[in-house]
C-alpha cells in the first residue's frame, strides 16, 4: 500500500512546497516595490453604467498580484464591490476620498480626476 502523497503525485498532483519555498517567495515579492513617481489617477465614471456611479483608479503599477492586492484592501476599506479590469481598479460607487487616503498612505501621488 502506497503512502498518500504517492497517490496523489500518481494522479497529477504536486506536493505542497516546503516552507523555505514560500518564505523565498515571499520575500521576492516584497521586494518589488510600485513605482510611485507618477500619479495616480481616480475618476467617478457612469457611463454605459446605467447611471450607477463607479470610481475607476488608472495609472496604477501594472503587477497582476499587486493590483489584486490593492483592489481586496480597497475592497474591505470602502465596503463595497469591485474588479481588476485592465491595468485599473473599479469600485462600486463614488469611494474617491477613501481611495484617496489610502494610497496616499501608501506613498503614491494622487490627482482626483474629471468632475
Amino acid at each position: 500500500m502506497s503512502s498518500l502523497q504517492e497517490q496523489l503525485k500518481n494522479l497529477g498532483f504536486k506536493a505542497p512546497p516546503d516552507e523555505s519555498e514560500t518564505n523565498a517567495a515571499d520575500s521576492t515579492r516584497n521586494n518589488e516595490t510600485p513605482d510611485t513617481s507618477v500619479p495616480v489617477r481616480i475618476q467617478r465614471q457612469t457611463k454605459g453604467r446605467k447611471g450607477k456611479g463607479v470610481t475607476v483608479i488608472f495609472e496604477l503599477p501594472t503587477q497582476p498580484a499587486l493590483l489584486q492586492e490593492y483592489a481586496s484592501a480597497l475592497r474591505k476599506l470602502c465596503g463595497v464591490g469591485g474588479a481588476v479590469k485592465d491595468d485599473t481598479i473599479e469600485l462600486q460607487g463614488d469611494q474617491r476620498e477613501k481611495a484617496k487616503r489610502w494610497l496616499e498612505q501608501k506613498g503614491f501621488s494622487v490627482k482626483l480626476a474629471g468632475g
